[in-house]
């Protein structure tokens, strides 16, 4: 009984003084954006301006090509099976491990299928789309 209780007190004080510092510094860093906000005059906004920026924006936007309209499509082919194949293998695996169903082949298929597919779904995305 002896042991149960050091070992809870040596547990439970780091744990206590954790919670009080990151509850301070909690407290400090609130305490500190507060006094900057007060410091810090709001800017002043013209509302004009505000649209007039967003019309500048609205008149340079370029229409959307052809290429890129098929692009976007071929990408959406490629992962709407993608997302229906992971289902169908999660729901597979779940049918396995949770039932007790004999499905390992077809879960097996659906899982090569659904990797196959998302690296071409990722190679085709990095090639076209260059998000580098």
């Amino acid at each position: 009984m002896r042991m149960r209780y050091l070992i809870a007190r040596f547990y439970r004080a780091p744990l206590r003084r954790l919670a009080s510092r990151a509850l301070a510094g909690l407290l400090l860093c609130a305490a500190a954006s507060l006094a900057m906000a007060a410091t810090d005059p709001a800017p002043q906004n013209d509302g004009a301006q505000v649209l007039q920026s967003f019309e500048r924006a609205a008149t340079g936007a370029a229409v959307p090509d052809a290429g890129d309209q098929t692009r976007r499509w071929v990408m959406f082919g490629l992962g709407a099976p993608l997302l229906l194949l992971l289902l169908a293998t999660g729901a597979l695996g779940i049918a396995m491990g949770v039932y007790g169903k004999q499905v390992y082949l077809p879960h097996m298929i659906c899982a090569g299928l659904s990797i196959t597919l998302a690296i071409v779904h990722a190679i085709v995305g990095i090639v076209w789309f260059r998000p580098f």
